[in-house]
């Protein structure tokens, strides 16, 4: 199943958005947290550093960078997707996300969320590029490499 069902068209859609958005990646990304945060209060209590703070999301010291390295990554993840012919991550690996997601308590629905407001904040930032075609392939993108890192998702050794 890995990188396959991820077609030549679908990737060029990928690569040619990612192209676009990559020099605003930490406030597309802090975009992406926020707009998961305001569909799923709840899931702050999964982030340490978000628990007991008062500081407003947006202002966090500690958020942007996260929201920024995880955008990045999910992005260059859908941008190798077809070449490597799996799923890749980039500075960490699928055995570590898979550990940390489920130590911090993730499950089906938080992904379903992350999927619905990527969409969003990509549609957001292409919005001449946007289309039915490039909604799909980022989905498909997403759903791979959630479906990697869910293998993963079992207590640490």
């Amino acid at each position: 199943m890995e990188g396959k069902g991820f077609t030549e068209e679908q990737e060029s859609l990928v690569v040619k958005s990612w192209a676009v958005m990559k020099k605003n990646s930490a406030e597309l990304g802090l975009k992406l947290f926020l707009k998961i945060f305001e569909i799923a209060p709840s899931a702050q209590k999964l982030f340490s550093f978000l628990k007991d703070s008062d500081i407003p999301l947006e202002k966090n010291p500690k958020l942007k960078p996260h929201a920024m390295s995880v955008f990045v990554m999910t992005c260059e993840s859908a941008v190798q997707l077809r070449k490597a012919g799996k799923v890749t991550v980039r500075e960490s690996t699928l055995k570590k996300l898979g550990s940390v997601h489920f130590k911090s308590g993730v499950v089906d629905e938080h992904y379903e969320v992350t999927k619905f407001a990527l969409l969003e904040t990509i549609k957001e930032a292409v919005p001449e590029m946007w289309s039915p075609e490039m909604k799909s392939a980022w989905g498909e993108a997403y759903d791979q490499l959630v479906a990697a890192i869910k293998l993963e998702m079992k207590p640490s050794a």
